[in-house]
């Protein structure tokens, strides 16, 4: 699997499938999730209400993941997930881990071979971009899948050097 860092606007990329940092709802909100929706248009939206109508009544769980189209992104899918809020008093790791995971089956079971990820749970969720880089590129790694590529975009200039500190001391060979 290649595994690339990129700086720049994950709306922008040209990938089988986008990961959305999503809150449980499904519904849109802020961050990466307000800009997949806003610069996707109306048609994720109402996969979506479809979701929350049938599948999942009272909202996708932290660590699960699910697929809608991309309507107007240069991606074919979105893939929903939702990481988990950090918490100092609570190991919430194998959730955030399980974002990743579960991200990656969706967009196997869909046929996509790339694939572009967020920061989860960095934003509003407050997770430390160091430690969220290291179980996100470890996660990634560790997983089996026929993903070919995984990109991970990365807007805030922080959040990028956090993710190319944890690439470099898991694999001082990769950027």
């Amino acid at each position: 699997m290649d595994i690339e860092l990129v700086q720049g606007d994950i709306t922008e990329q040209e990938v089988d499938a986008v990961v959305n940092a999503a809150n449980s709802s499904l519904l849109g909100g802020g961050g990466v999730d307000g800009a997949i929706h806003r610069k996707g248009g109306p048609e994720i939206l109402a996969e979506c209400r479809v979701l929350r109508a049938s599948s999942y009544v009272n909202g996708l769980p932290a660590g699960q993941a699910v697929a809608t189209t991309a309507g107007r992104l240069p991606a074919r899918w979105v893939i929903h997930t939702v990481g988990p809020v950090h918490s100092a008093e609570e190991d919430r790791s194998e959730v955030l881990a399980s974002c990743f995971r579960a991200s990656l089956r969706v967009a196997e079971s869909l046929g996509a071979h790339s694939v572009a990820f967020p920061a989860i749970s960095t934003g509003a969720f407050g997770w430390p971009a160091d430690d969220a880089a290291r179980i996100a590129l470890r996660t990634v790694r560790d997983t089996l899948t026929t993903v070919d590529e995984v990109r991970f975009v990365l807007s805030d200039t922080d959040v990028y050097a956090a993710f190319e500190r944890a690439a470099t001391e898991d694999h001082p060979t990769d950027h």
